[in-house]
């Protein structure tokens, strides 16, 4: 089974379909225990990255997320649920995040550039993940956000999506990965990440 942790932000029922279009059985909770009950888990999110934090601590679902991670889970962060997964975000000043990568989620520099970066765009794979099985590099992928990770250590990154600046689309490390993205709008090859990330879950 693979949680989706409801911590009131997001459309998490879209994400629930895709994995179910996929052929793999994801269900919605807020519930600390039957979360860590399942064999992996997807932090979802679209809204502010201090508002989610809070969110997180006040449910006690943070230290769920941090445990499903440390014990090896397949884990698996969505837009915020990505950007959550750093040490800090530069949102309304600076936000403690859960710090499971090093480095901070900051804003669009703007200028000419429409924010939030919204559509489709490209991601160039850096690196082999089993979640980018048969997806080709330079693929298109469904993208809304007005902030990016910023990884310290360069080691994290999987693929880099240009926007005004080449930023870390989709990050990984062991049983741990987070993508800007939304595969759950983004076609095929979305659903093809969420079927490989559903594939790795039933091999654990």
């Amino acid at each position: 089974m693979i949680a989706i942790i409801d911590y009131g932000m997001g459309n998490l029922r879209s994400v629930q379909k895709g994995f179910e279009k996929v052929g793999h059985k994801a269900v919605i909770t807020r519930d600390p225990q039957k979360a860590a009950q399942a064999k992996g888990v997807v932090l979802p999110g679209v809204g502010a990255f201090a508002d989610a934090m809070a969110n997180l601590k006040e449910s006690g679902l943070a230290q769920t997320v941090l445990n499903a991670a440390a014990e090896g889970k397949p884990f698996l962060g969505i837009c915020l649920g990505q950007q959550l997964l750093f040490e800090a975000g530069e949102e309304w000043g600076l936000t403690e995040g859960l710090g499971i990568f090093p480095g901070r989620v900051r804003r669009f520099p703007g200028g000419n550039l429409k924010v939030p970066h919204m559509g489709w765009n490209q991601v160039e794979i850096q690196k082999p993940n089993p979640l980018l099985e048969g997806i080709p590099n330079q693929s298109a992928f469904y993208f809304v956000h007005s902030y990016y990770v910023d990884p310290r250590d360069p080691e994290v990154t999987v693929g880099i999506t240009e926007y005004g600046v080449r930023f870390s689309s989709f990050v990984g490390r062991d049983n741990i990965f987070g993508i800007q993205f939304h595969p759950e709008k983004s076609s095929i090859l979305g659903l093809k990440i969420l079927d490989n990330f559903g594939r790795l879950v039933k091999s654990c």
